[in-house]
């Protein structure tokens, strides 16, 4: 019966273990994803309806600081939205996504939200896509820029940005209406 060498089973066990290690990253190539060389770049305009009272709210106060209601902004409060997208800025045009995530109060003195949400798409080449925005709102100047840090879909790699114009402020029907125009690469 012959004896394995210890230094020949060490080696035997090492070559095993090297070869389950997987790496923990490696260049890919744009084509292995599916990517093309040329990026697109896209112009979206439709109208967002926040809907803060009534009985069709869309948007829904889930949490504040003890000192919300005494703020000048607000500040503390935490706002979930489930805010129809339209064609149009009426209450009745079609509706092309939704614009699903929250918004906080984030300034003490005036009225300046962060924004944290997805732009769903359900209507044309873009159905079923998703944009992902992040960024300042300060509400009360006349147009707001904001990030498009990413998305699924057509819109997987995404980047680009955001300006926000409000058509009205709690209009009849409890809604504040914003006009975007999102121009994104993809």
């Amino acid at each position: 019966m012959s004896i394995i060498p210890l230094s020949f089973f060490s080696v035997l066990l090492l070559s095993f273990f090297i070869s389950q290690t997987h790496a923990f990253s490696k260049p890919i190539s744009k084509e292995e994803m599916g990517l093309k060389q040329q990026q697109n770049l896209t112009h979206l305009h439709f109208y967002f309806h926040d809907y803060v009272q009534g009985a069709n709210q869309t948007a829904l106060r889930i949490a504040q600081a003890p000192t919300t209601d005494k703020s000048p902004g607000a500040f503390g409060a935490l706002v979930m939205i489930d805010d129809p997208l339209t064609e149009g800025p009426e209450h009745d045009s079609k509706i092309v996504g939704y614009a699903q995530g929250m918004y906080g109060f984030a300034d003490q003195k005036q009225a300046g939200l962060l924004m944290v949400m997805n732009y769903v798409f359900v209507e044309g080449e873009y159905n079923g896509s998703t944009l992902s925005v992040l960024g300042r709102n300060q509400v009360m100047n006349k147009v707001r820029e904001m990030a498009i840090v990413g998305g699924s879909g057509v819109f997987r790699f995404a980047s680009g940005y955001a300006q926000a114009k409000t058509i009205s402020m709690l209009d009849s029907s409890g809604a504040s209406v914003v006009e975007y125009d999102v121009y994104v690469q993809h």
